[in-house]
């Protein structure tokens, strides 16, 4: 799938969370050309901890399409070493969200160059370039968007909620601190407007904590309902299962059905195309937009590549029918 002769030289557009859709992104990077996939990160997750500005989403995306990913995880680096928080934990500190030796330098680093000024979006390009990825990895925004989540009693740090509480309370609601003011970055408009973009795929990330940050940026959403090209969703749900993560849980929790069928009425008119699993394929006469079905699950590269390349034949296909 991978071949140069196969590889396309338009422009896709990407948005991810964390691991589910960075694995997709690198299929995406694979068997696209070289530099034509942009991938937009959720930032909603960013927090600052110890001092230091912390960006998970990023980071997993550019430590996978670095191929350096910690592959029993799914998040931070591989041949990690952890002295920093066993000494952190001998002193009494905070250990409760894991940050290793390795990861850490690029922790000191985001944070140091914050400080002198410079936006995540370039400080984000140029850990990208000194790892050698040829895709662009922009944040959906230079300005502070924090994901806080909704619970009986009362909202939650994102990270809180995620991390030291392993998603444990239950969820009423989402919000999003900072998305109503904040802008898109720029380079995010311009590719949304781009009479030459192929496709934008909406990475299998949870859709409730990983899309709907991005989606809460009033610009950006309406620059995606604009968008000429043909936008594709791949569910996060195969079955009554989320792939990765608390989505399942999260669908429970706020009363809807847990089915790859919630997840396309969730993003609406945002859609033109829905990929589901062969699992869920009589699901696809409920939904609204054009359904393909077909093995969504990732466990090995030539899945992420096959998924990649599918779901953009997928954006083709209705692209031509519009013609």
């Amino acid at each position: 799938m991978s071949s140069e002769k196969t590889k396309d030289a338009r422009p896709v557009l990407a948005l991810s969370g964390g691991v589910g859709g960075a694995k997709l992104a690198l299929g995406l990077a694979r068997v696209l050309s070289p530099g034509a996939l942009t991938v937009v990160a959720n930032t909603g997750d960013d927090f600052v901890h110890l001092g230091l500005h912390i960006a998970p989403d990023i980071d997993t995306l550019t430590y996978t399409l670095a191929g350096i990913q910690n592959r029993d995880t799914g998040w931070g680096r591989d041949d990690e070493t952890w002295s920093f928080m066993a000494a952190l934990g001998e002193l009494g500190g905070e250990t409760w969200f894991k940050l290793g030796d390795r990861d850490l330098a690029v922790h000191v680093e985001r944070t140091r160059q914050l400080r002198e000024g410079e936006p995540l979006s370039a400080i984000t390009a140029g850990i990208a370039r000194s790892l050698g990825i040829a895709s662009r990895i922009l944040p959906m925004t230079d300005d502070p968007v924090r994901t806080r989540v909704m619970t009986p009693d009362g909202p939650m740090d994102f990270q809180r909620y995620f991390v030291e509480a392993q998603c444990a309370p239950q969820v009423t609601g989402f919000h999003f601190a900072g998305a109503a003011d904040a802008e898109p970055h720029p380079e995010i408009l311009a590719a949304l407007g781009d009479p030459e973009l192929r496709a934008v795929i909406i990475c299998p990330s949870n859709p409730y904590i990983s899309i709907d940050p991005m989606l809460a940026l009033p610009r950006l959403r309406a620059a995606l309902a604009a968008c000429a090209a043909p936008v594709i969703a791949i569910s996060p749900i195969i079955g009554k299962q989320a792939v990765k993560g608390p989505t399942a849980k999260m669908m429970a929790e706020l009363g809807h059905a847990v089915d790859a069928v919630t997840v396309a009425e969730h993003y609406g008119d945002l859609i033109d195309g829905f990929v589901v699993d062969t699992v869920d394929a009589s699901a696809a006469t409920r939904i609204a937009v054009p359904v393909m079905v077909r093995p969504i699950l990732m466990r090995s590269m030539s899945d992420r590549e096959q998924l990649a390349a599918a779901a953009l034949e997928f954006a083709d296909r209705l692209t031509a029918g519009r013609a």
